[in-house]
């Protein structure tokens, strides 16, 4: 089908583009081989302290252009995340003065899922939920729709979707999932899935997978507290099953959520946990950037820890960048970053891998 060759064709492009930056669905290097980043020249100029800024994708009022401007430009943060109903930063091209600040590349990112999660709404109009999508379309019409949203949040200085979900669900619309989800089968939800993340990319976004290792039917929400999902073995023949063959997805990143899954993390949530890390690594081989969920304003996590321990147990745990939507002085943050680096506690590897994933997904060598 359509989508199907244009995700064929992003690959080709991206791979011949950049051709030693880390792709979807290719092999994982063995065991103990150093990381090696295709951005070594650009990392060079930097700092350990901007290092360590550019693994940290942050929330941004809305409302304050001039606020967003100075983040950027004080701590060379690599993105920031524009969540709320307010338009200020995507109108009348406020995001250039944000992008003029960045010395390097930064990633402007949005939750445009569609339904009850979508920001440019009022600008641009609406579009179906995810479910409603699925139950009035084709997989080809969901490409166009995803393609034409995307060139929307392109002119407005979007670099980023943190969509589409690829959580299978059941639940009612208005669950903590609901009718973010395609569908209650797994094969509908990759396949409608796929066909919203190719379009995006056609479009020029980013397109961001989630929630990792799935929220569709999990017990609780995040939000509130602490999640549950069903067994590994369950997640594996249901909530699982759009993560098959991801390479087919092209460039994407993942995001992994705040879930505790017994028989892989324990009471942990997955957010923070390297076996969640290493499952979607080694038994999906996905090799793209890996992103969090918000750990600064979800009691999942932020109820147990200190957002400067969150975000450096998430990097830590294999993460490649760490989001929190809440904002708030980056400072403190980037202080226990550092220090735990020149400690040893973060070690430097860490930080060079993910640097190799997260500078060429956004175009900055």
């Amino acid at each position: 089908m359509k989508f199907h060759a244009c995700a064929l064709a992003l690959a080709v492009v991206s791979v011949a583009g950049c051709g030693s930056a880390p792709q979807p669905g290719t092999a994982l290097p063995a065991p103990g081989t150093p990381a090696v980043s295709p951005c070594a020249a650009v990392e060079s100029q930097m700092s350990p302290r901007q290092k360590l800024a550019q693994l940290l994708v942050v929330g941004v009022d809305a409302a304050d252009p001039g606020g967003a401007a100075a983040l950027v430009r004080d701590q060379q943060v690599g993105g920031i995340f524009v969540g709320g109903d307010a338009t200020e930063l995507l109108r009348d091209g406020a995001l250039d003065r944000v992008r003029q600040a960045a010395h390097w590349q930064v990633s402007v990112a949005v939750d445009e899922e569609g339904g009850r999660v979508q920001r440019i709404d009022e600008l641009d109009g609406p579009i179906p939920s995810a479910r409603k999508m699925a139950a009035t379309m084709t997989p080809g019409q969901v490409h166009d729709l995803a393609r034409q949203r995307g060139e929307q949040l392109r002119a407005r200085g979007v670099t980023v979707d943190f969509a589409p979900s690829l959580d299978v669900s059941a639940q009612p619309d208005h669950g903590p999932i609901g009718d973010r989800s395609f569908s209650a089968d797994p094969a509908v939800a990759r396949a409608y899935g796929l066909a919203f993340a190719t379009g995006l990319r056609d479009a020029g976004i980013e397109p961001v997978l989630k929630h990792f290792p799935g929220h569709g039917e999990a017990q609780g929400d995040s939000h509130e507290g602490r999640v549950t999902t069903a067994p590994l073995d369950q997640l594996r023949t249901r909530d699982l099953r759009p993560y098959e063959s991801i390479g087919e997805f092209g460039p994407v990143s993942v995001m992994v959520g705040h879930l505790s899954v017994p028989g892989l993390t324990g009471a942990t949530p997955a957010s923070i946990a390297p076996e969640a890390y290493r499952l979607l690594r080694g038994d999906y081989r996905f090799t793209g950037p890996v992103i969090t969920d918000d750990l600064g304003a979800m009691r999942a996590i932020t109820s147990s820890y200190p957002l400067p321990d969150a975000v450096l147990r998430a990097l830590l745990a294999g993460a490649d960048q760490a989001l929190w939507s809440s904002g708030g002085d980056v400072t403190p943050v980037l202080d226990r970053l550092e220090k735990a680096l020149a400690d040893g506690e973060l070690p430097q590897s860490r930080v060079t891998d993910a640097l190799s994933r997260v500078l060429p997904a956004k175009q900055s060598c």
